[in-house]
């Protein structure tokens, strides 16, 4: 959850659902997902049918379905379209690594119900039938893992973090630990993220 990497529905990459044939209906999808946002912001996805989230955001049950096939499209489309606004106003304090995790996980704090949509959908795309979730899923750890195993090689080959540990394992580690701390916080706000976050970047140094 807390590297800010996708690039989904944002032109740079491939469009959850159908984007629109039209710059009315390209910015009419926007709309809806920005609305979504604003709704999972303050709750999360709650459960709700496709239909119910229509009424929580203001449009037909009709127009979701135009862009959506499914609940779990317009979710998944909705998380990502977060993320790529999130990318797209802030800059990263240095490369990917334990400050990138940190910087978002204070971010993430402010938005509790975006972080109980990305734990939901995260467990759902384990689920049998849930091919949309699995792949945007499989897909963006893919690519987390090796922008952090990149980073970490480079800051290995600096001297500036311990040699002795794989790369690839260190990144696998690090978002295991981001997500674990991400489920704790859901179930107790008082669990302390960054400094936990923090330690693991202590681990690392020579």
């Amino acid at each position: 959850m807390w590297a800010r990497l996708d690039a989904v529905d944002t032109g740079q990459g491939p469009v959850i659902g159908r984007r629109g044939s039209q710059p009315k209906g390209v910015a009419r999808r926007q709309e809806i997902l920005d609305r979504a946002i604003e709704v999972f912001r303050a709750r999360g996805a709650d459960g709700t049918s496709l239909r119910k989230i229509a009424e929580a955001i203001g449009v037909s049950h009709a127009a979701l379905l135009h862009y959506f096939d499914s609940r779990e499209q317009l979710l998944v489309a909705v998380y990502a379209h977060a993320e790529a606004q999130r990318g797209a106003t802030t800059t990263p304090s240095g490369p990917p690594g334990i400050d990138t995790m940190i910087d978002a996980a204070i971010a993430n704090v402010e938005v509790p119900g975006l972080v109980q949509l990305y734990t939901t959908l995260l467990a759902a795309s384990l689920e049998a039938g849930s091919e949309v979730g699995r792949e945007y899923f499989s897909t963006r750890f893919d690519r987390l893992r090796a922008e952090l195993s990149a980073s970490f090689r480079r800051q290995q080959e600096e001297g500036s973090i311990r040699g002795d540990v794989d790369a690839d394992h260190l990144a696998a580690l690090l978002i295991a630990a981001s997500d674990g701390l991400q489920i704790q916080w859901l179930l107790e706000p008082s669990i302390e993220l960054t400094d936990t976050l923090r330690t693991f970047g202590a681990l690392l140094q020579r």
